[in-house]
C-alpha cells in the first residue's frame, strides 16, 4: 500500500541551489504533527528521492529497520519519547545515518543533549524550508566527503602499487576483445559477478569496467581486498561497528559495505576470506542487509557485487576451505581474465602505452622499445602478468635501457623454450635485487613463493 509521501509527485533532477546530492537522497521525517509532517513532504518530497513519514518513534524504528537513510530528520518533543532520548537509543543499537533535530527551545542543555545523541544539526522552529533544504544538503555533502575520503585512504592502503589503466582494458587479441564483449553485455544487469585468472591479469580492472558500463556508474566503487585485512579485523571492516563493540572500538564506524551504498562492491581474493565471515557474507547476499558488529540492526544495502579470484574455487570447496553454498550463490556469471601470454601481441602494446605514462609519472625519459625488445616481449612468458610487465617498464625507465638479459630474449626463443626466456629473466632479477627473492618477487609481479618454487626446480 502506498505511503502517503509516495503519493507526491516528484521531480528528482538536481536542485542547483542544493547541490546534486538531494535528488539521490533517502530521508526519514519523524514529527507527531500532521501539520508539520505536511509541510515537510511538500518540501522534501518534490526535491529527494524517497520519503518516509512516521508520526512517532515506534513507527520510525520500524522504518529504521525495513529501509536505509541518508538522513533523519524529527522533532524533539514528542508523546511518551522525546527525539533526543530516541536518537540515543538508535545509536547504540546500529543506527549510522545523519540526524537533524527539530526544536523550538534554543537553549544550551538541548543543544549539548543533542550534540551527545549524535545529532549533525538542529533547526529551531519556526523555520522556513530554504534552511530545512540547507540542513539536509550540508548533511549529504558531510557524508559523501566522509565516504569519499574513507574509501580513497583504504585504497591508498590496502595497495602498494599505483596501478595505470586500471579504468579499461587495453589490448587487441582475441581472447580480450571476448572479455570486453562480455563485460558489456552483463554491465547494465544487476547480475553478480565472479571473475577468475592468474594474479595480475586485470581482475580489478574488469571489475572497474563493469562498474563504469553500469547504471550505478556515479555511485561509489569500493574495492576489498580480502587478503590484506586481518581475520581477527575483516568483519568490522566489511560490516562496520559500534562503539564499544570490542577493545579499541572508541567510536562507531560505517563499513565498507555502506560506504559502497547504491554503487559496486569489487570483493577481490575471495577465497582468502576466513569461513567464519564467508557464512555472514552468504547471509548478506540472501537478505541484503548488514548486521554491524556489537548491533542489534540489520541494516539494509543496495549493492552490486563483483568477486575476483586467483583460486580454483571448486578444488577449494572440495578441499573443504570454502563454501560449496557460498561459491554457488556468487559463480552466477564467471568471467576469467587470459594470461598475458595467451594474448597475442598484446604485450607490446601494453609495453607502449606503460612506457608513456610511466615517464610522464616518474618524470624520466623514455626508453625506445626497438625491434630487439619487441621480439623479446613477446616471447616472453609473463608469469606475473600485466602487473610484471608494468614493473619490468618502471626498472627500464630507472635504469635507463632493458634490463641485462631481458633484450637477448628474442635469441631465446629460437635457441631455447620460452622457459629458458623466463629463466633467465627471473635469475636477471634476482642478480639485480643482490639475491633478495622478496624484492625480486615484488618487482616481477609474482609471489615469493613462485620464485622459491622455480628456483627448487631449477636446482633439481
Amino acid at each position: 500500500m502506498p505511503t502517503e509521501a509516495a503519493r507526491v509527485l516528484r521531480d528528482t533532477s538536481a536542485d542547483p541551489e542544493f547541490g546534486p546530492w538531494l535528488a539521490q537522497a533517502s530521508i526519514l521525517v519523524v514529527d507527531d504533527e500532521p501539520g508539520m509532517r505536511n509541510f515537510l513532504m511538500r518540501t522534501l518530497g518534490p526535491r529527494c528521492r524517497q520519503l518516509e513519514l512516521a508520526a512517532d518513534t515506534d513507527e520510525a524504528s520500524r522504518k529504521l529497520d525495513q529501509n536505509h537513510f541518508d538522513v533523519v530528520i524529527l522533532d524533539n518533543i514528542m508523546p511518551k519519547k522525546n527525539g533526543v532520548e530516541w536518537l540515543a537509543e538508535q545509536r547504540a543499537i546500529g543506527f549510522f545515518a545523519d540526524a537533524i533535530l527539530m526544536t523550538a527551545y534554543a537553549d544550551l542543555e538541548t543543544a549539548i543533549q543533542a550534540l551527545r545523541a549524535g545529532a549533525v544539526d538542529f533547526i529551531l522552529k519556526p523555520f522556513r524550508s530554504n534552511q530545512l533544504l540547507n540542513a539536509v544538503a550540508r548533511c549529504l555533502d558531510r557524508i559523501r566527503l566522509q565516504r569519499e575520503n574513507y574509501v580513497l585512504r583504504y585504497e591508498l592502503k590496502a595497495t602498494s602499487d599505483h596501478i595505470l589503466l586500471r579504468d579499461r582494458l587495453i589490448g587487441e587479441s582475441t581472447a580480450i576483445a571476448g572479455v570486453r564483449e562480455t563485460i558489456a553485455r552483463v554491465a547494465p544487469l544487476p547480475t553478480s559477478v565472479l571473475l577468475t585468472g592468474q594474479s595480475g591479469t586485470g581482475k580489478e580492472v574488469a571489475a572497474r569496467s563493469l562498474h563504469a558500463l553500469s547504471d550505478r556508474a556515479a555511485k561509489p566503487f569500493v574495492p576489498v581486498n580480502c587478503g590484506a585485512i586481518p581475520a581477527d579485523m575483516i568483519e568490522s571492516e566489511l560490516f562496520g561497528h559500534l562503539k564499544g563493540a570490542f577493545t579499541g572500538a572508541e567510536r562507531a564506524r560505517e563499513g565498507l559495505f555502506l560506504h559502497a551504498q547504491g554503487g559496486t562492491l569489487f570483493l577481490d581474493e575471495i577465497s582468502e576470506m576466513p569461513p567464519a565471515t564467508q557464512s555472514k557474507l552468504l547471509r548478506v547476499l540472501e537478505d541484503r542487509k548488514v548486521r554491524p558488529v556489537g548491533s542489534e540492526r540489520e541494516v539494509p544495502v543496495d549493492l552490486r557485487f563483483v568477486f575476483a579470484t586467483n583460486a580454483e574455487l571448486e578444488k577449494e570447496v572440495q578441499a573443504g576451505r570454502f563454501r560449496a553454498d557460498l561459491f554457488f550463490r556468487i559463480n552466477v556469471m564467471q568471467i576469467h581474465l587470459p594470461p598475458l601470454k595467451d594474448r597475442d601481441g598484446d604485450a607490446v602494446e601494453l609495453a607502449v602505452l606503460f612506457m608513456k605514462k610511466l615517464s610522464a609519472q616518474l618524470a624520466m625519459p623514455a626508453v625506445p622499445i626497438d625491434e630487439a625488445a619487441r621480439r623479446a616481449l613477446s616471447a616472453y612468458d609473463w608469469p606475473g602478468n600485466v602487473r610484471e610487465l608494468r614493473n619490468l617498464i618502471e626498472r627500464t625507465l630507472i635504469l635507463g635501457r632493458f634490463p641485462d638479459g631481458f633484450g637477448q630474449a628474442a635469441a631465446g626463443r629460437e635457441g631455447g623454450s620460452l622457459a629458458d626466456v623466463e629463466r633467465r629473466h627471473i635469475l636477471s632479477v634476482l642478480t639485480a635485487c643482490s639475491g633478495q627473492r622478496d624484492e625480486a618477487a615484488r618487482q616481477l609481479g609474482i609471489s615469493r613463493k613462485t620464485i622459491d618454487r622455480k628456483l627448487a626446480a631449477w636446482d633439481g
